[in-house]
């Protein structure tokens, strides 16, 4: 699958009407921000994000010398587009049952094309050189891609959103880091417990931020919950975590709130957990959506 991906012989290219091959993503941010197979686009000026992307894909539809599919989570609309691109630069929007097929050889084939560990590491490296802003974008668009192709328990996804409240802690956005955070937290505790207690530690780091005293209270108690169960079932082992609940329980019982611990979650099967509060639902995607429809890009004149 991986010799398809290089370019072809012009003369040599598939009809329009060929199947899709493989399926790209892309990501606009609530600021506009947009990014296309893990890669953030230069905007420049202020070109919109739908002709960036489209421009983007279709670059790739030529190179491959076939149609190519595209998903696009827009959430300065809170919509998903799929959307179907051609090598002469035209495209169309599809349904949700148009959509390709995920299938083992095809998500094989992506997952070679645009590894997420390789996403990783370039979001790693944006941080490391304080590029905060587009480690940032780059985290969130890889936690919603694979949230919405793998679901939210995937490991994957887990990695992603822990990634992404890392980046959110880096930039001083602790409110929206302990979200992030305390969701991975919950399903380690609900489907890992073994493996719960680092995770329920980042979220605690996050949490000892917080200045609001609701949200130190509320998420405070939800901790607390974590620390407790861990404790029970003889997994509090590392004297650093038991440090962390200690401080929990503590900054609580200082601030004069009540710490009686939530009703105990009862376990779910993988896919079936509690929407995340950051995974705001999209409106499904539907035909026609005209800001991702263009028409073929004619050929340039010959010049004489």
């Amino acid at each position: 699958m991986s010799s398809s991906l290089s370019p072809r012989d012009q003369r040599n290219l598939p009809v329009l009407s060929a199947p899709p091959l493989i399926r790209l993503d892309a990501y606009v941010a609530e600021d506009g921000s947009t990014v296309v197979n893990g890669h953030l686009l230069q905007m420049g000026g202020k070109r919109p994000p739908n002709e960036a992307i489209l421009d983007a894909v279709a670059m790739f539809a030529r190179t491959l010398g076939a149609p190519v599919a595209a998903t696009v989570i827009d959430r300065t609309v809170m919509q998903v587009a799929r959307l179907r691109v051609y090598p002469d630069g035209s495209s169309r929007t599809i349904a949700d049952e148009d959509d390709l097929p995920p299938g083992s050889e095809r998500t094989a084939a992506e997952e070679e094309a645009f590894p997420p560990l390789a996403r990783v590491e370039r979001i790693i490296r944006h941080a490391q050189h304080d590029e905060l802003h587009a480690a940032f974008v780059l985290a969130s668009a890889l936690r919603e891609h694979l949230t919405l192709r793998r679901g939210a328990e995937d490991e994957l996804s887990l990695e992603a959103r822990a990634i992404e409240a890392y980046i959110a802690y880096q930039r001083g956005d602790y409110t929206l880091s302990i979200t992030l955070a305390l969701t991975v937290a919950r399903i380690r505790c609900r489907t890992d417990l073994n493996r719960a207690a680092p995770d329920v530690a980042r979220a605690t780091a996050a949490w000892q931020r917080l200045l609001d005293e609701g949200q130190v209270a509320t998420r405070g108690q939800e901790l607390l919950h974590m620390w407790e169960r861990l404790s029970a079932e003889g997994l509090l082992l590392e004297p650093s975590h038991q440090a962390m609940a200690q401080t929990v329980r503590s900054r609580l019982r200082h601030g004069g709130r009540s710490v009686a611990a939530p009703a105990a979650m009862p376990a779910l099967p993988p896919g079936q957990g509690p929407l995340a509060p950051e995974d705001t639902p999209l409106k499904p995607t539907r035909r026609g959506l005209r800001r991702f429809t263009r028409r073929p890009v004619p050929p340039p004149e010959p010049t004489p």
